[in-house]
């Protein structure tokens, strides 16, 4: 199973190999990173609003949201600031009356999306990077086809590259039973929908139910899921493999509209079939007092929501900084970004893979170890499972969970969503996974780190001159 996900994250860098770098600069032209200045003066002094159940809150509505978050933060305005420089950089709008609920690796996760699935009255959205015919993979294909035929609309987008080990067969299934069916980007150019786009990837991982409740994270279908990774005794899943480390969220409240519009608004752009008549935007009630924001990026934009908002929030961070990632090949703006925050004394700390199923942005991803253990950043890698989450805390108010890694590819090539949550509350939460996954992790010292084995470094440096297309 590790080899068919290996095999899935590296297709398209090995097409770049074997056609040459050149050829694909060609075909898909070169993007760049955009540089990212947040420009604060048109939001200095002005209040932040948020969008409640009924659409905008009152300036009032909104300051009294912020204070109750803002209250038990630090003296420093630390609360204020990260809002402020959100609000100059994101394109959607910050909701109050959230529950967001964090989900730890696949078992729960798969749980909590079962018991969403068979509530389902009207219909259920499935947008899914891998989705795998195997024992997960059946059991999801067969509760959405019992909804089907309960009357439930079923639509699913699926991506190309991440389901080409799935037959066929599974697939005409689902139509079979009524299911929609999506495929992003085909690979095969003759059933393209539109301009044919190799490199351009649907990453994302969301899963709605009615219009009420939403999932997404890092967290695929797919049995390499099947185990724990904080318990000792299911970190081996019944094949023996290593069980995978991931999160994800449980969402509801208004930002399950958001949530809902990013997903048809990918449909569209697809030249998917048009969607039946159902109640995809019902009156959503306030269900809990977290405040979220909801950014999907994507390669059309001019550069992605998600990459200049991390970018920002860990610009402004004052005392802490705490990414936990699957795949790191940052690019030199994000690494400038953590190294100036660990000189002006922030506390920043990196967990990532010890093991992975991609050994190319493994190995780019350590080739920068030794500049940012130098700059005072602290790296650890979590032993005994493989790392897939995508996580990040900031001066801990400021929370992200989703499906971007820090790449290359999830910043210019791939569709990606986040969900940022703000305040102590979530905050606290984050914190403690971090806790815990820093206490399965070894720290990479610097000392450590410059006597690795020859072998490392001539591997990073291979890797490194592919890590734009990984």
């Amino acid at each position: 199973m590790t080899a068919r996900m290996l095999a899935r994250r590296s297709l398209l860098a090995c097409l770049g190999i074997a056609l040459g770098g050149a050829a694909l600069w060609l075909l898909e032209g070169c993007s760049s990173l955009p540089t990212i200045v947040p420009d604060l003066a048109r939001t200095r002094g002005a209040p932040v609003q948020l969008a409640g159940a009924r659409g905008p809150l009152s300036a009032a509505q909104s300051k009294a949201v912020l204070d109750r978050l803002g209250s038990r933060t630090q003296e420093t305005g630390i609360f204020d600031r990260h809002l402020a420089i959100e609000e100059a950089v994101a394109g959607s709008p910050l909701t109050a009356g959230n529950r967001v609920i964090l989900l730890q690796d696949g078992p729960v996760t798969y749980q909590a999306m079962f018991a969403a699935i068979e509530s389902a009255k009207d219909h259920i959205h499935l947008e899914m990077y891998i989705l795998d015919d195997d024992e997960v993979g059946q059991r999801f294909a067969q509760a959405l086809i019992d909804k089907q035929r309960e009357g439930v609309a079923v639509h699913l987008i699926r991506d190309s590259v991440g389901t080409l080990g799935t037959p066929p067969a599974f697939f005409k299934r689902l139509a079979d039973s009524g299911i929609q069916i999506l495929e992003f980007n085909p690979l095969n150019p003759l059933i393209s929908r539109k301009q044919w786009e190799l490199n351009r990837r649907d990453h994302r991982k969301l899963l709605i139910v009615d219009g009420r409740t939403a999932f997404l994270g890092g967290i695929n279908i797919s049995s390499v899921y099947a185990g724990g990774s904080f318990s000792r005794a299911s970190r081996q899943r019944p094949d023996g493999a290593l069980a995978w480390r991931d999160t994800d969220l449980q969402l509801q409240g208004p930002v399950v509209a958001d949530l809902q519009k990013l997903f048809m608004a990918t449909w569209a752009k697809q030249k998917g079939n048009l969607l039946p008549q159902r109640d995809y935007f019902p009156n959503l009630q306030a269900v809990g007092n977290d405040v979220v924001r909801a950014i999907g990026s994507s390669p059309d934009e001019p550069f992605s929501q998600i990459y200049a908002t991390l970018l920002s929030a860990i610009g402004s961070a004052e005392t802490s900084i705490h990414l936990t990632n699957a795949y790191f090949a940052p690019d030199p703006q994000l690494l400038a970004a953590l190294e100036a925050a660990a000189v002006r004394n922030v506390d920043v700390r990196l967990i990532l893979p010890s093991q992975t199923d991609s050994w190319l942005v493994f190995h780019a991803g350590r080739g920068y170890y030794e500049r940012l253990l130098r700059a005072g950043v602290k790296i650890h890698e979590r032993r005994g499972v493989i790392l897939h989450s995508k996580t990040a805390l900031i001066d801990g108010v400021w929370a992200t969970v989703g499906s971007t890694n820090l790449d290359w590819r999830s910043f210019l090539h791939n569709q990606e969503l986040n969900a940022v949550v703000l305040g102590q509350g979530f905050g606290g939460q984050l914190q403690s996974m971090f806790d815990r996954d820093l206490a399965e992790s070894d720290e990479v010292t610097l000392d450590k780190w410059e006597g690795r084995p020859v072998e490392w470094r001539v591997k990073e440096t291979f890797a490194r001159i592919w890590e734009y297309w990984l």
